[in-house]
């Protein structure tokens, strides 16, 4: 099979994901006037910071993989467009999408877009990841599904 990459690479972007969402969303909460929306994005703040140790601890253990089934240049490239497809994952994005949003309820669209991005990629981690990694990425998934699905109360509510 082709060359082998670091599965670290992946949880890498995984990291810088959660940085970036967590400096989105603390900008975003002092952005916004709206205490509910505050409340929002500080506790999904919080909650990113957690997704970064956790993604930190599987990227201390994460040995090389080699892709099962696929050419592994070619799931690397797939890798790579889809971390390239999410704005989350170039440093110090968070910050700087963040001051350029007008109003709560675009902020609450491009949060929207952003865990929708992360879960699809963190998806794929999985596959990257030794089993008990795997699991706790699950949870992760399962915590970014909870905060789409706040996020999407929140526009209901806006």
């Amino acid at each position: 099979m082709g060359n082998i990459f670091a599965g670290s690479e992946v949880v890498q972007i995984g990291v810088q994901i959660e940085q970036n969402g967590r400096d989105f969303y603390n900008t975003l909460a002092k952005q916004s006037k709206n205490p509910k929306i505050k409340e929002v994005f500080g506790f999904l703040a919080k909650e990113e910071e957690g997704h970064i140790k956790v993604f930190q601890g599987i990227l201390d253990k994460t040995q090389k993989y080699e892709p099962q089934g696929l050419d592994a240049d070619q799931y690397y490239a797939y890798l790579n467009s889809l971390a390239s497809e999410s704005v989350f994952t170039r440093k110090d994005k968070g910050k700087e999408i963040a001051a350029g949003i007008k109003s709560d309820k675009e902020a609450i669209e491009v949060g929207i877009g952003a865990e929708k991005d992360s879960i699809v990629f963190y998806e794929e981690i999985k596959k990257v990841v030794a089993d008990y990694d795997a699991k706790v990425v699950e949870e992760v998934i399962g915590q970014e599904q909870g905060h789409l699905n706040k996020l999407l109360g929140l526009k209901a509510q806006v």
